[in-house]
């Protein structure tokens, strides 16, 4: 089993001006099992993205590891894909060039890789758009194409930034069935890293909040929305009042959290 797991994972940053340390992440313990869909929230500042680029292998921690599948991470790998909250795409490339990108630098057989790249537009309703210059699309077609950029080079692990950030509510909702439904069909697992309560809700089938100063795990959630969220309207959900009793459990947590940052607690 390709677990996801992370061990006493620490992260210090060191101002180089004043030499002042800052502990961005401390004692991250915990087992991501395969087919997992996680998110993680917290305010501004608890380290969510560190923790992924972490992941990533972007960052090296500054004590502890992360491995996957029991290989130690050390730097980026085609096993973890990335999703961005704006896409990372090249805007000036057809649809179907940005989704093939990781095929190319692979040297895939061309053949396959145009299979591959119709197979994950159609799965991600884009069916008939591989030859559209990618700037002219919508903001939330752009990140079905960084959806499908990321799928098509079959990583064990999909980790997104704020992957829905930027998109009006609709579409937002919209893709968070789509996020769901690839969670289900695909068995891959999942890490996403929201500012949104609502979202993390929906979307996590286990949910961390985090806390900061130093960036840790406060609290984890294991919740029934996602798995209803494949059979039942998200919309539907959000007025469940169990969905309700924890978001207000949440967004109460956060909010001291921040009046404690502010100097208000």
């Amino acid at each position: 089993m390709a677990d996801l797991v992370c061990e006493d994972l620490n992260m210090a940053f060191t101002n180089p001006q004043n030499g002042a340390v800052v502990e961005a992440l401390k004692d991250i313990n915990f087992t991501l099992k395969k087919g997992e869909l996680l998110t993680v929230l917290g305010p501004s500042g608890c380290g969510k993205t560190t923790l992924l680029n972490m992941i990533a292998g972007f960052l090296n921690p500054t004590s502890g590891a992360a491995s996957l599948g029991g290989h130690l991470i050390e730097g980026p790998g085609l096993e973890r894909g990335m999703v961005f909250q704006q896409g990372a795409l090249f805007e000036w490339l057809p649809v179907s060039k940005n989704v093939d990108f990781g095929l190319r630098m692979k040297n895939t057989d061309p053949a396959e890789s145009q299979k591959l790249v119709e197979k994950w537009l159609d799965i991600v309703g884009l069916q008939g758009f591989g030859d559209t210059p990618t700037y002219q699309l919508s903001g939330g077609m752009q990140q079905r194409v960084a959806l499908a950029r990321c799928l098509v080079n079959d990583p064990e692990v999909i980790l997104m930034d704020e992957p829905l950030g930027a998109l009006d509510a609709l579409t937002r909702e919209k893709m968070q069935s789509l996020v769901l439904e690839l969670w289900k069909e695909t068995g891959k697992t999942i890490l996403i890293i929201t500012h949104s309560v609502e979202e993390a809700l929906l979307l996590g089938e286990r949910l961390f909040v985090m806390a900061p100063r130093p960036g840790r795990v406060h609290k984890e959630y294991n919740l029934p929305f996602a798995e209803r969220g494949l059979k039942e309207s998200l919309r539907d959900i959000k007025q469940d009042a169990a969905f309700g009793e924890v978001r207000e459990e949440i967004l109460t947590m956060i909010w001291d959290m921040e009046e404690e940052i502010m100097g208000r607690g």
